[in-house]
């Protein structure tokens, strides 16, 4: 209710990155982990603000991040995967083996998903077996990894000296898989259980198996690139955004595509689910909440005045960032509640986990992460964790 009334939450903001852009925004266990273009990725606290720690070992710009616990995944233009302790700041692996910008990472941990045999009977299999990191690559590839569990021996690449060498990955006991067949680079990944759905500038979809590294479909239809995809397993569904301004929905079980949702008229980057509503945000400066069993179009946000650089979403409000606005959405109406910034250069992330919301935005050429507290006395201060212990922030 705090969220969608008129009630001012607390805010502060601060600078950070110096006037550089942050490419990425996590909230994880009370800490704000933001990465940037200027190779670094800090770590701030999430109830005072304060740096506690600045990750630094990246030679490039770091465009993913993924955390799970005390363990945060990043991928970099250097060409990398790192694994970081969130609790020392230590870097504690590097693995080398893309030899091109390290787009897209996740973190896929043990769930219990539903497998059909071929008389149609129902089981439940638990999948991975052990946590794996998934990374994607301008390189037309992807790799699977092995989590690093927090007591286990470090172990650090030599990354070649050229792009178009490839760091040999045979002597890494962390490496799994190494998933080929994109044409172009690999823009966007979704993971869960042990399905990976992967888009690429080559204009197709591809769903993985990461157990085998068996490709069980290759998705075609979107006339352009790839940007931006979701996975939806209770629905044995995928979702894709294309610079054709549609959205697809795929059914994983047969690759086929069920519906084409036509509504946006620029390229759509990005993509969220949530268990009842998928949103889509584009660069036409509007963002679409569907159904995500019928593709019917419910609301659709308009009102702003250009491309959507970030947004994320829940079952009952949606928070975007575009023309230096951050703006609060009401999923239910699809009318705009409240501004939480105007005035702003850019927006360039948003996040936001039980009471708390956070944004990285530019103001006069300096860089300004903000918090808000939507919470009232007694509330928990950090996010809750799902049953096997993995962050909301996943």
């Amino acid at each position: 209710m705090s969220w969608l009334s008129n009630t001012d939450p607390a805010h502060r903001s601060f600078p950070a990155h110096g006037s550089s852009v942050v490419t990425s925004l996590l909230l994880s266990r009370g800490r704000i982990i933001s990465a940037s273009d200027d190779h670094s990725i800090h770590v701030y606290s999430l109830l005072s603000g304060e740096l506690l720690h600045s990750l630094e070992g990246h030679e490039s710009g770091v465009w993913a991040n993924a955390a799970k616990g005390d363990t945060l995944v990043s991928g970099s233009s250097d060409r990398t995967v790192r694994v970081w302790d969130l609790a020392t700041g230590k870097c504690t692996h590097v693995f080398g083996g893309h030899t091109s910008t390290v787009r897209c990472v996740a973190i896929v941990t043990p769930e219990w998903v539903d497998v059909e045999d071929e008389n149609g009977a129902v089981t439940k299999e638990k999948w991975p077996k052990r946590s794996v990191i998934v990374s994607g690559s301008r390189d037309h590839s992807m790799h699977v990894w092995a989590l690093p569990q927090p007591n286990d021996e470090e172990y650090k690449s030599i990354v070649p000296e050229y792009e178009d060498e490839e760091d040999d990955v045979t002597g890494n006991p962390y490496h799994l898989l190494h998933l080929t067949g994109h044409e172009n680079a690999v823009r966007a990944l979704a993971a869960q259980g042990r399905v990976v759905v992967s888009g690429s500038y080559d204009n197709t979809v591809r769903v993985w198996d990461i157990v085998t590294g068996e490709c069980k479909w290759m998705l075609t239809g979107h006339k352009k690139k790839v940007y931006s995809v979701a996975l939806d397993l209770a629905r044995r569904q995928a979702y894709s955004g294309s610079m054709d301004d549609t959205v697809r929905i795929w059914d994983i079980q047969n690759g086929q595509c069920k519906h084409t949702l036509t509504g946006h008229t620029s390229l759509v980057g990005l993509l969220g689910l949530s268990s009842s509503h998928l949103v889509s945000a584009s660069a036409d400066a509007n963002i679409c909440i569907w159904d995500p069993d019928t593709g019917e179009l419910r609301h659709k946000l308009t009102g702003l005045l250009s491309a959507v650089t970030c947004f994320q979403h829940d079952d009952s409000k949606v928070l975007s960032g575009s023309d230096g606005v951050l703006r609060m959405w009401s999923v239910r109406d699809g009318t705009a509640v409240r501004d939480l910034l105007t005035g702003q250069m850019g927006v360039w992330q948003v996040a936001f986990n039980g009471r708390w919301c956070v944004a990285a935005s530019s103001r006069n050429d300096q860089t300004m992460l903000h918090i808000w507290d939507f919470g009232v006395d007694g509330d928990e201060m950090h996010g809750e964790e799902t049953e096997d212990g993995n962050d909301d922030a996943k």
